[in-house]
């Protein structure tokens, strides 16, 4: 496998533990959301560039897996691969890490680009499409990770 590009450095709030004395769920989607938008930086999405494009990334599906607690100022990573990505879209698979290595949750999401203009799907802006072929290249695991692709179901015996 190709190495994941690391997005976030970071340490778990205060405000993201519930009352379980643990990370909250939508807190995993937030630290993912905070990877995303420094994803979008990284091609060169930044406020700047969404502004003078009217342009910028929906996600329009996400599928979190929950593998372990995160705890109060534990240090913990987001990372991220590319799985897909097309004229207009990207297929991404997104890891937490806390500390010693310790995975704690994984993200597949879809993101879209969108014309802000139109409030329409559009292909990237030339050097964001440049951009991203960039990260491919680094980042695009030779086989997708356990976690992708996976459906939500209760398993029956038959």
């Amino acid at each position: 496998m190709s190495e994941a590009k690391t997005l976030i450095t970071s340490k778990v709030p205060a405000d993201w533990i519930d009352y379980n004395g643990h990370m909250n769920d939508a807190d995993y989607v937030r630290a993912f959301s905070i990877g995303v938008d420094e994803f979008m930086s990284t091609i060169g999405l930044d406020e700047e560039a969404r502004g003078k494009h009217q342009y910028t990334i929906y996600t329009l599906e996400n599928h979190v897996c929950y593998l372990d607690e995160m705890h109060h100022e534990e240090a913990y990573e987001v990372k991220m691969y590319i799985l897909d990505y097309d004229a207009k879209r990207v297929h991404a698979f997104l890891e937490l890490y806390g500390e010693n290595g310790k995975r704690a949750a994984t993200s597949e999401q879809m993101l879209m680009g969108m014309d802000q203009s139109e409030g329409r799907p559009a292909p990237f802006p030339e050097a964001v499409s440049a951009q991203l072929k960039v990260f491919a290249e680094y980042h695009t695991p030779s086989e997708a990770p356990e976690e992708a692709g996976r459906v939500i179901g209760i398993r029956r015996k038959k």
